[in-house]
Order: C-alpha cells, then structure tokens, then sequence
C-alpha cells in the first residue's frame, strides 16, 4: 500500500480495492467508510468528501507521537477531493472514561497534560481553518470522537467538522456559491457522502443531483 500512487483512484476505487485484499467493512459515519485490515491491526478511513478531515490530519502532523491521537501510518489525497487514512485500529473507549476525556478537554482545566496541550494546538488548527475554509464549524470533541487503543491508552478522533446542513442546503439553494467558494477539484463526489446515501429519501437525493449538474 505504501509504494502506490493513491491519487489517481478515488473512493469507490479504493474501497474496492482495500477489499479485494481481505479488508473488512467496520463502519460507516456521515462523511466516511471504514475498513479493518485482515490482520485486525489496522483501520482505513476512505472519504469521498470531507474538507475537515484534513485539519485533523494536520493536528497530528504537529503533535506526531501524542498519546491522545491515533498513530497514522498513511495518508493519501484520492482523486477528486477524496481521502484515504490508515492509521491503528481503535475501539470505543469505556462510556465513563469516554465522558471523562470529553469533560476534560471542554473544561480545559487540566493546564500541565498532554490533553490540555493537544486541546491549545487544536485550539489553533481551528483557528486557521476558520479563517479560510467556508462551512467550518469548528471543534467538536464528545464521548463519541474517543477511543482507545490496543495498547489500552485512550485517543481521540475526528474533533474538526465542517456544517454540512448549511453547505448541502446551499446546494439546493444555488450551488454555483459553492463552487466559487471551493476549488473544482475538490467537490467531485460531493454528493457520495455515506449521510446523503443513508439519510435521505429519493426525492432529497434527485434534488441535489439536480441542483449540483444544473451548475457547470
């Protein structure tokens, strides 16, 4: 995997092929599918669509080793504004020390550890996508965005988001805003986001279809 050219494959390509190789479906969010390699190890997170997930990447580029984040053993940019991650495979964390995290990090008490310093370089991630990264809807960290490892420590994940209410509503309502406010290459499967294929009725998916081919 790490010696192949992922930008020329886009999601559904991926998924494919991740398959073919003995990787196994284990999840599906709003804005990604995941995979656990056959091994059990490793985790795959295959975005059509997801400008927020990049600000994540970008938090663990700075904090690389952090306790509190999963290890990433490959990122990859897939073609037409997708992403591929691998990174180690996380279970959900124990409900209580899953609150106790998000607690924690909400309060922003705890001014000496390694979650309060991840917390300030988030803090500052959000800052720089919010100035320059339309439908940012900043940091939410709850007791479903921690995880934890198998070597029992806790980690959290996926803590940016973007308001995908407002920006899919923009598309219905003229979606060439969209498309001046973020670049082409980039919204190529903007509408194959697993929320849109699991959420909504017939009618809802024909009127974005419309509504985004009616711009060009």
């Amino acid at each position: 995997m790490l010696g192949r050219v992922w930008d020329a494959s886009d999601h559904r390509r991926v998924i494919t092929d991740l398959i073919g190789l003995g990787w196994s479906l284990s999840g599906v969010g709003d804005w990604a599918v995941g995979l656990r390699s056959p091994n059990g190890l490793l985790a795959a997170r295959v975005c059509p669509f997801d400008p927020a997930y990049a600000a994540f990447v970008e938090l663990c580029r700075r904090c690389p080793g952090h306790p509190f984040l999963p290890r990433m053993d490959l990122v990859a940019a897939l073609d037409g504004g997708g992403s591929l991650t691998v990174m180690e495979f996380l279970t959900p964390a124990k409900e209580q020390d899953a609150a106790e995290v998000a607690r924690r990090w909400r309060e922003g008490r705890d001014d000496e550890g390694d979650l309060a310093g991840l917390r300030r370089e988030a803090l500052a991630v959000d800052a720089e996508y919010r100035a320059r990264m339309p439908w940012w809807d900043g940091i939410d960290l709850n007791p479903g965005n921690v995880r934890q490892a198998a070597d029992g420590r806790l980690a959290v994940i996926d803590v940016f988001c973007m308001d995908g209410e407002a920006l899919y509503a923009q598309i219905l309502r003229d979606a060439s805003v969209v498309r001046d406010r973020i670049p082409e290459e980039g919204l190529r499967h903007v509408l194959d986001i697993p929320y849109i294929a699991r959420e909504c009725g017939p009618e809802e998916i024909e009127a974005l279809r419309r509504a985004w081919s009616a711009v060009r």
